[in-house]
């Protein structure tokens, strides 16, 4: 099944209810949500190559439990001939998400109601606009574009690994906890 169909065979408020059980804080969000619900309902899907996968992950870190929605390639990349498992797919077209197949396994382990609240927070994720959402896009590019235009020297003086940002939070935080001055030098 793909996801506009899921979307064409259930109404705004059974996914409100729904997405407001899974999502409480998206309450002030939630007339947003029903513009992108409603924008989905007349869009043209686009297929592709992608299938939308959703499981239940538990979070080691602090205990709790979230769905991941992801995508996956539904037919092998050629270069590899390997599926690629968990690919992000919050900044994807929604005519494209549209065209997406649903995963076999979430059907069977999620609702409809679910599967549509759950893709309409994660697609909405970096904005309830497309033209936002390309915008984010075009600036994530463009960072891209200005560090490999960078030289060495510049690169080595602006970056650093993830052990020794986690070195320079856990040494040089002030002992009463404010740590906005070392969060600006990072930047």
């Amino acid at each position: 099944m793909i996801f506009s169909t899921l979307i064409k065979l259930n109404s705004w408020l059974s996914i409100q209810m729904v997405l407001l059980q899974l999502y409480p804080d998206e309450q002030e969000f939630i007339e947003e949500y029903e513009k992108v619900f409603n924008e989905l309902r007349i869009m043209q899907p686009l297929s592709g190559n992608m299938t939308i996968d959703m499981s239940l992950v538990d979070d080691d870190y602090d205990n709790t439990q979230y769905v991941d929605v992801s995508g996956y390639y539904t037919i092998p990349s050629e270069r590899t001939n390997e599926y690629f498992n968990s690919l992000a797919i919050e900044f994807v077209p929604w005519s494209e998400w549209l065209g997406m197949e649903i995963d076999k396994n979430s059907l069977e382990n999620f609702t409809e109601l679910e599967i549509i609240a759950h893709c309409l927070h994660e697609m909405t994720y970096a904005g309830f606009e497309q033209d936002e959402i390309q915008t984010q896009i075009d600036n994530i590019k463009q960072t891209k574009i200005d560090y490999e235009n960078l030289t060495p020297e510049e690169k080595a003086k602006r970056t650093f690994t993830f052990e020794e940002l986690n070195e320079r939070f856990n040494d040089d935080t002030p002992e009463d906890g404010d740590n906005s001055e070392d969060e600006r030098n990072l930047s």
